[in-house]
């Protein structure tokens, strides 16, 4: 016998396993016809200026209890800690650079069109991905899914994920949240940062030292992943 920790996860009815199930079908066959070299998978990602801990596994060893100093035996917490919003993307081949959120501004479709698809998205088919079309992943965030996103995508981007094909509840399918998220956060948070400014320096400068290696890792994932939801008929896969 062993012993398991629990983990929080979304509640998911059986009407959202049932789409959880059938719409990855629908991105495997996406997945057979363009290949993983040709998806972009993005996200956003609130960080904070607190340092980054794990508390099933960091550990300290030591004699006893109380002969660790107490910088290291403890991580203090505070409320309300400053914060930023950042938005990435990832593929195979590449990375978008990370766009950081200005503060106080809520990502609502304007925003979202003005600070990621126009200038970001719209430009990548021309860059990263060599003048060839590329399938665009986003979640089913209100900024994502609105109308008027999604008819902005239709008419510059016309091979994306509409919001009827990516799965509902699903972060497990999203290399950015399974994987990249929390190595850039361990990264750049590995001790608490004094105001915003330097939390930005070091996300930036640690984004950019995450080797290609990993990104390709975690999206040669992505159809591991769906197939296995596909086997749990839209259940949890962690």
């Amino acid at each position: 016998m062993r012993s398991f920790k629990r983990k929080r996860v979304h509640h998911i009815t059986t009407l959202v396993k049932a789409k959880r199930a059938s719409r990855r079908k629908g991105l495997l066959k996406r997945h057979a016809i363009h290949g993983l070299n040709s998806f972009l998978f993005s996200d956003e990602k609130l960080f904070t200026i607190e340092e980054a801990t794990n508390p099933q596994n960091d550990r300290i060893i030591s004699s006893s209890i109380s002969s660790i100093p107490e910088e290291l035996r403890y991580v203090s917490r505070i409320q309300k800690p400053l914060s930023v919003m950042v938005w990435a993307g990832i593929s195979s081949i590449g990375r978008t650079p990370l766009i950081f959120v200005p503060a106080g501004v809520k990502i609502d479709t304007r925003t979202y069109r003005e600070l990621i698809l126009e200038p970001v998205i719209q430009e990548l088919s021309k860059t990263m991905f060599s003048g060839k079309p590329f399938v665009f992943q986003q979640d089913g965030a209100p900024a994502h899914t609105s109308n008027a996103t999604q008819a902005w995508l239709r008419s510059n981007n016309p091979d994306f994920i509409q919001k009827e094909e990516w799965p509902p509840y699903s972060p497990d399918l999203n290399p950015m949240d399974y994987s990249i998220w929390s190595i850039l956060e361990t990264r750049a948070c590995l001790k608490s940062h004094t105001n915003i400014d330097s939390l930005k320096k070091s996300l930036c400068r640690e984004w950019e030292r995450i080797p290609q290696e990993i990104l390709r890792a975690a999206v040669e994932a992505f159809p591991k992943r769906l197939k296995a939801v596909i086997e749990r008929k839209g259940g949890y896969i962690e």
